[in-house]
């Protein structure tokens, strides 16, 4: 099974829409959060409520089953930036989830750590690291889960005119 993950797209709802039409067979889409709006609007996506999202009714974190795994989903602001792995690590172990997918920091991440896997599919809308936006595809087998970090073609730049 394939799960697309997206995270901090932060009002570029045109992305989540075109991930959904590229990905047709996709059994989930997910997102960890600042998507800043109300989650009614992206129908498809299991959401997690940002730092950015606070005037929207999504809950802060989700435990969800899929593909023979528990996916924590959460945006990690919850979380202190030094120990922010191994808190989210013990947060996951304590829900019995083996995947961490993550967000809010605009980095890509994709790593095992204490035989949990953790991902982040960085932003959606700009990233903190100098790479081009992106997002993640994540493969479920039961016995298995391997993700991928797919890195968006940066738009050609506008041209400018002078007229002197």
């Amino acid at each position: 099974m394939k799960v697309i993950v997206v995270s901090d797209s932060h009002g570029r709802d045109d992305l989540l829409y075109d991930l959904q039409e590229r990905y047709p067979d996709a059994g989930a889409f997910l997102h960890c959060g600042d998507v800043e709006a109300p989650a009614e609007d992206f129908p498809g996506y299991l959401i997690v409520q940002g730092n950015n999202d606070y005037y929207y009714d999504i809950p802060a974190s989700r435990v969800l089953p899929i593909g023979g795994h528990r996916i924590l989903l959460i945006h990690s602001h919850q979380f202190s930036y030094r120990k922010r792995d191994q808190q989210m690590i013990e947060f996951a172990k304590e829900r019995g989830c083996d995947i961490i997918c993550y967000g809010h920091t605009h980095v890509a991440d994709n790593r095992k750590k204490e035989g949990m896997l953790l991902l982040n599919p960085g932003s959606l809308r700009y990233s903190r690291d100098g790479r081009p936006p992106s997002y993640a595809v994540l493969t479920l087998t039961p016995e298995k889960a391997d993700a991928e970090i797919i890195f968006l073609e940066e738009p050609e730049p506008k041209k400018k005119y002078f007229w002197f």
